[in-house]
């Protein structure tokens, strides 16, 4: 079992300022350790003092080309990697470097956003709901029975 300890502010800052020429980057604890977002989308996790961007179907393999190294967690079966590939080390040393590669974990991040809201409207409109509002509360009818007042 793969126990990573947890990130230190020092780190996160550095990972922030890395990350600063893709715009107002924020780290929110997750999972213990942190979330990275770009406009309310996730993009990176940073766990024990490591940088993981997201992937896709449409970013994975050049990730994999760089021989990128998965964020991997330990199942019932072995270890199972996840969509979270390290840069390559260039990328942690130079924020030009690492460019590239945060912009396509932000376009990844985005496009897993647009399906997940697609996802959550079907399915508030196969329960005849429309996402995102609150069902209106009607107010409580009277039966005749109903002596309290």
């Amino acid at each position: 079992m793969t126990v990573r300890m947890p990130n230190s502010p020092e780190f996160v800052q550095y990972a922030l300022d890395l990350l600063a020429p893709l715009g107002p980057v924020h780290a929110r604890p997750l999972f213990g350790g942190h979330g990275l977002y770009l406009r309310g989308s996730i993009f990176g996790i940073l766990l024990g003092d490591e940088l993981f961007l997201k992937t896709d179907q449409g970013t994975r393999a050049r990730f994999v080309d760089a021989s990128c190294r998965p964020l991997c967690f330990d199942g019932a079966r072995g270890e199972v990697p996840t969509c979270y590939y390290a840069p390559p080390d260039s990328g942690m040393e130079d924020p030009e470097a690492l460019l590239p590669w945060a912009s396509l974990a932000t376009e990844a991040g985005a496009r897993a956003a647009t399906l997940k809201r697609e996802k959550t409207r079907r399915a508030a409109a196969r329960r005849g709901k429309s996402a995102g509002r609150r069902p209106v509360k009607r107010p409580r009818t009277r039966r005749p029975d109903d002596d309290r007042r």
